[in-house]
């Protein structure tokens, strides 16, 4: 970051607060004069060692703003922007990280902001913002997406937006403020009849693992009327594996909506998202979620605020971007405030749904402060209505009675029902063809929860499109006058790659429906057409097929909704995808955050340096404390030093920070890990942490780039034990068995010569006969047989069984069951082929 953008930071959060900095109270209507500004200035001003605001004390006459400048632009470089506290009789700073400020947009304080920019030399771009000839601002539409990491709120947010729009439209008719609350929950949304238009919870979680899993998969849009003007939403996956969803629609939007978990901060797919959205010069509004929470004080708001700060500055971002307005949010109970403390909490204490209740009661907004920054904060979009139409196809819906529906943002012209359009698109060589030509047979709007019919649909909106049978994502729909596609934006490459291939153990066929490889060919390629962070190549047969994709969940996905559908297959085990750049061998490198109970950090420092990993910092936070032990107080964010490839010791306790309070055996503490690590050692590693430390493990990954090749990993599983034998699994077998390792099968299971049944003890396979029965003979015995009791079995989920087998081994799925079991099914064939490679 700058040394300008430093002062102009420090400069706009003192103009936003208007007031002095350090009082517990933010007097709006407060004079802003050079004195104060000083003052203010020379506490957020200091360098690595202690200094007294005294030294910039703005009753010297002889210093102007020419001095102040200067001083800025020498001390910028080593000093941070920090809180001043109170110490014998004056003000002294203390070293810390910048701190995020809010930003007025009032006009007063914009004035102001531009007078102090342009004394620190600070002028902005003329041309920046300005719309070519013929084009215009659509200002009937707002564009959003909403950008966060996994878990921290997207859809129940989504829902809460839904609810107050209707809400607001229905008082806005007349409609009486919606019923009159409808009690707390209805309260928080706005209304208790808005409430009632949602058939359920996480309503844009339509597909049936989203709503198992907890996760968005797929990227959705829906659209809202606020105060007369459409707002389209779209709703984006928040885990790293689901990065193409948010890429591919960044082209669809004006604005974005970075919502953070107050108690989490910023995390690596916010750091991903984040990233994205500022590529696209997109100007995010940041919305602190959870806020509710007991555990929540103004310290975290203040630390968190700082995180995102240096996220933003890490990503070199504008001015305008660095200008981000900071919201304060529960989606859960329905509310959010543009200032902290929230007015909602100062209601009912710490109890949020008294709090939502008691806003609901005084006629408070909700969640409205949010659709009041999308109006005011995201630009209208910029279209040429005189143009020939032309939309990017950047989603793909089904519909019952029309089929496929092309969803994108129309970039020029307007298009009809009836109309004829094309699809274009480029091949290999790069030159433009048609791909077809078809009549418009409907135009689909997507308004809450429900679709509407259009006859037109004009430049700058979200529509969808029925009609075409061939066109996919990334193809261009026109007129037929234009020839030419759209600019499609790079997507990031697939890291991973696995082998879809039949199934041809002994089993195949008992409950599948769709086994042959034309077959699954088929379905791969509907799946690639649609899903642009995925990639398909040719296998090592005719029946076999190599997928590309960002990570083991995304490649679970595919193969959990095709098991469904009824196909059977094999599964390679996930292979790392390399690169060749002047001679040397590069492959992917993740970055990976742990969160774990501070007694497993060793187990997992452990196990990721036997894969290769790097540890870039690690912070530990006590529960019965609310400071870190860190010297790092924005604890909270991926810093932009994370980046780094090199390992570096982690950071030792500033005499500054905090005491901890003093531990006890029943007190608990979560220690934070940051590594670098290769793609190919994170494979399984989940399985294998969770239990190393009994479950408390927390892993958040994504990509951060390609790096020269770390070496070989140790081996990190034991033996396998393997069937010899075809049949049905006896206790008799098993009872002799559980000894020699751990069991994947019970009793009653049926096996086949091949089936990896358990994992060893030790470190080579071992061929088993798990189908053989206790012989019956004429001897009467003296007591009955005892029971036999077996140890409970391990269950792998699909992803954990990806990651588990290795090379010579494949997965097999069907719609009953998942298998392990070896390539080479004979056991006459393993041995010769052990054999051979001992010689």
């Amino acid at each position: 970051m700058t040394r300008a953008r430093l002062f102009l930071s420090a400069a706009r959060g003192f103009l936003a607060r208007r007031g002095d900095p350090t009082a517990g109270s933010h007097s709006a209507g407060a004079a802003v004069t050079a004195d104060s500004f000083l003052c203010h200035v020379s506490r957020a001003l200091s360098s690595c060692s202690w200094i007294r605001s005294a030294d910039l004390d703005p009753s010297r006459p002889e210093i102007g703003p020419d001095d102040l400048n200067r001083s800025l632009l020498r001390n910028t470089s080593t000093c941070s922007l920090v809180s001043s506290v109170p110490h014998n009789g004056g003000s002294i700073c203390r070293a810390a990280r910048p701190r995020s400020y809010r930003y007025s947009t009032n006009a007063a304080s914009a004035t102001d902001a531009a007078g102090l920019a342009e004394a620190a030399g600070l002028h902005d771009d003329p041309n920046e913002g300005s719309i070519s000839e013929g084009s215009t601002r659509n200002e009937a539409i707002r564009n959003v997406a909403i950008i966060a990491h996994v878990d921290h709120g997207k859809t129940t947010l989504m829902d809460r937006l839904i609810r107050a729009s209707s809400s607001t439209a229905a008082t806005t008719a007349g409609g009486g403020g919606g019923g009159g609350g409808g009690g707390g929950g209805g309260g928080a949304g706005g209304g208790g009849s808005a409430a009632a238009d949602l058939p359920c919870d996480r309503v844009m979680d339509s597909i049936a693992l989203e709503r198992e899993r907890g996760i968005t998969i797929a990227s959705k849009y829906t659209s809202v009327t606020f105060r007369g003007t459409t707002l389209n939403l779209v709703d984006t996956p928040g885990h790293a594996d689901f990065g193409g969803e948010v890429e591919r629609v960044m082209g669809m939007v004006d604005g974005a909506l970075l919502l953070v978990d107050v108690a989490e901060g910023p995390l690596a797919q916010t750091k991903f998202v984040l990233g994205k959205a500022l590529q696209r010069d997109l100007k995010p509004i940041v919305v602190l979620n959870k806020c509710d929470r007991p555990s929540v004080t103004t310290q975290m708001v203040h630390q968190v605020e700082s995180a995102i700060f240096d996220l933003f500055a890490s990503f070199d971002a504008t001015e305008e971007q660095l200008d981000f307005p900071v919201l304060y949010a529960s989606a859960r109970h329905g509310w959010a405030s543009s200032s902290w403390p929230p007015p909602q909490l100062s209601m009912a204490g710490s109890d949020p749904v008294s709090a939502a209740a008691a806003a609901a009661a005084k006629g408070e907004s909700g969640v409205v402060p949010i659709l009041e920054a999308i109006l005011d904060r995201v630009p209208p979009p910029v279209v040429d209505p005189t143009a020939p139409f032309q939309m990017l196809v950047s989603l793909i819906d089904r519909d019952p009675f029309l089929g496929r529906l092309l969803i994108g943002r129309i970039a020029s012209g307007v298009v009809r029902v009836n109309d004829r359009v094309r699809a274009l698109t480029r091949d290999s060589e790069g030159e433009a063809f048609s791909l077809e030509e078809s009549k418009v047979v409907k135009l689909v709007k997507r308004r809450g929860v429900k679709s509407e019919d259009m006859s037109e649909a004009a430049a700058g909106d979200i529509v969808a499109v029925a009609g075409m049978t061939h066109a996919h994502v990334s193809h261009t729909l026109a007129d037929l006058s234009v020839s030419t596609p759209l600019p499609v934006a790079a997507i990031d490459p697939p890291t991973i790659a696995m082998t879809f291939s039949v199934n041809d153990s002994p089993l195949a066929g008992r409950h599948g429906t769709q086994m042959t490889g034309p077959k699954i060919g088929a379905r791969l390629k509907a799946e690639v057409a649609t899903n642009v962070s995925l990639g398909l190549e040719g296998g090592p047969s005719a029946d076999a097929f190599k997928v590309l994709a960002r990570g083991e969940l995304q490649l679970g996905v595919l193969i959990e909704s095709m098991r469904r559908e009824g196909f059977e297959l094999s599964i390679s085990p996930p292979s790392v995808l390399y690169r060749e750049e002047r001679g040397k061998k590069l492959e992917p490198i993740e970055e990976l955050m742990v969160e774990v109970d501070e007694e497993y950090a060793g187990a997992v420092i452990d196990t990721i340096s036997l894969r290769k990993g790097e540890l870039l910092d690690m912070i530990t936070e006590s529960s019965s404390s609310s400071s870190s032990s860190s010297s790092d107080s924005s604890s909270f964010g991926a810093d932009s030093s994370s980046s780094s490839a090199t390992s570096s010791p982690p950071p030792s306790t500033s005499p500054s920070s905090p005491a901890s309070s003093s531990s006890s055996p029943s007190s608990l503490s979560r220690t934070r890990l940051l590594f670098t690590c290769p793609s190919r050692g994170l494979l399984g590693v989940r399985g294998v942490l969770n239990t190393a430390t009994r479950g408390t493990a927390v892993l958040h990954r994504s990509f951060l780039r390609y790096e020269p090749w770390r070496g070989r990993l140790e081996r990190g599983r034991k033996g396998v034990i393997v069937s010899m034998a075809t049949g049905t699994i006896t206790a008799h077998a098993l009872s002799s068995l559980e000894a020699r390792g751990t069991l994947f099968v019970s009793p009653g299971d049926e096996t086949y010569d091949g089936h990896i049944i358990g994992e060893n003890a030790r470190d080579e396979d071992m061929e088993v006969n798990p189908v053989r029965t206790k012989e019956l003979t004429n001897i009467r015995a003296a007591s009955k047989d005892e029971n036999i009791r077996l140890t409970p079995p391990r269950q792998m989920s699909l992803e954990e069984a990806m990651g588990y087998v290795q090379t010579g081994e494949l997965v097999e799925v069907t719609p009953a069951a998942i298998r392990l079991r070896k390539k080479e099914l004979s056991s006459s064939k393993r041995k010769t082929t052990r054999r051979n490679q001992k010689e």
